[in-house]
This record gives structure tokens, sequence and C-alpha cells, in this order.
């Protein structure tokens, strides 16, 4: 019953990272650490990345093993240290560097997020 859930787990990663991406788009670190609500709106996408991969860590621990490849801890922990604690330095690096990468990664998991269905508790 939980096999939908995994699927709905990735998308919710998927399109977070896709947002937070796009509302930097074009604008300098300058302008990000100028702009408060661009800078909420990307820590909300990685809050929602983080939170998504919690899921699956607890829930899928067969496919995370399965997929080594993607940074699932990290993902966790990005803006787990709190609200009141958040460097805007690495959201920056964290949109401009690393979900890039996770981007490149998340079509194949979710391929096979679809194709199998993974052990759940």
């Amino acid at each position: 019953m939980n096999e939908n859930r995994l699927a709905d787990y990735l998308e919710h990663i998927h399109q977070a990272a896709t947002d937070a991406r796009s509302f930097v788009d074009g604008m300098s670190k300058e302008a990000f650490l100028d702009d408060k609500r661009t800078q909420r709106a990307v820590i909300m996408s990685l809050i929602i990345i983080g939170e998504a991969a919690t899921k699956v860590m607890d829930g899928y621990s067969a496919f995370i093993q399965a997929h080594p490849e993607v940074p699932w801890r990290s993902m966790r922990n990005r803006m787990a240290h709190g609200y009141f604690d958040i460097n805007l330095d690495i959201v920056w690096e964290t949109v401009q560097a690393w979900l890039p990468m996770l981007l490149e990664r998340l079509p194949t998991v979710r391929r096979d997020a679809a194709d199998d269905t993974p052990d759940c508790e």
C-alpha cells in the first residue's frame, strides 16, 4: 500500500528542487542575499526536500540502499539545523551546486520507483 507514497515523495523532492532552482534563475548571489522573499521560498523548498527524504529513508530502506548515488542523508540534513540558524551562503551553494546534481540523478531513481515495489515498513 505504501509503494505509491514513494513515488509521491520523489515527486515532492523533484518539484521542490526544480522550484528552488527557478526562484534564483538569473539572480546573482548578492541579489539573493538582498531578497528575503526569495530566500524564504528557497528555504521552504529545501525543507520540503528534507522532509520527503526523511520519509523515504524511514520507510524504504531497501530502496535507498539500491540508490547510493542519491545523497539521502544530505537531503535530510541540509536544513535540519533549525530556522534560526540558517546560513544563506550554504543555502546559495546548495541551490547552485548541489540541487543541479540532485536533479540530474532523480529521473533514474524515479523510474526505478515506478518500476519496483520497494520494501516498506
